[in-house]
């Protein structure tokens, strides 16, 4: 087996999982709706009532859009 093949296998397996999961733990954190969070010397404190009434908004327009899919698909 070449070595160069195993190394660009190897790299973009490794490069793709590291990019999924940081994605899933920022998805995951977005989520928690913790007010505040403190690793080591980073502390982050968020404006969560914000975000909830933006989800929320975002929740009823999509309600609204399948309601209106399935109206016009009758």
């Amino acid at each position: 087996m070449d070595v160069d093949t195993f190394d660009a296998v190897f790299w973009s397996f490794f490069i793709t999982s590291t990019m999924g999961l940081i994605l899933g733990l920022t998805k995951l954190a977005y989520k928690s709706k913790c007010k505040e969070v403190q690793c080591c010397c980073i502390k982050i404190i968020r404006d969560i009532e914000s975000e909830i009434e933006i989800d929320e908004m975002q929740s009823t327009s999509r309600d609204n859009n399948s309601n209106n899919q399935n109206i016009t698909n009758l």
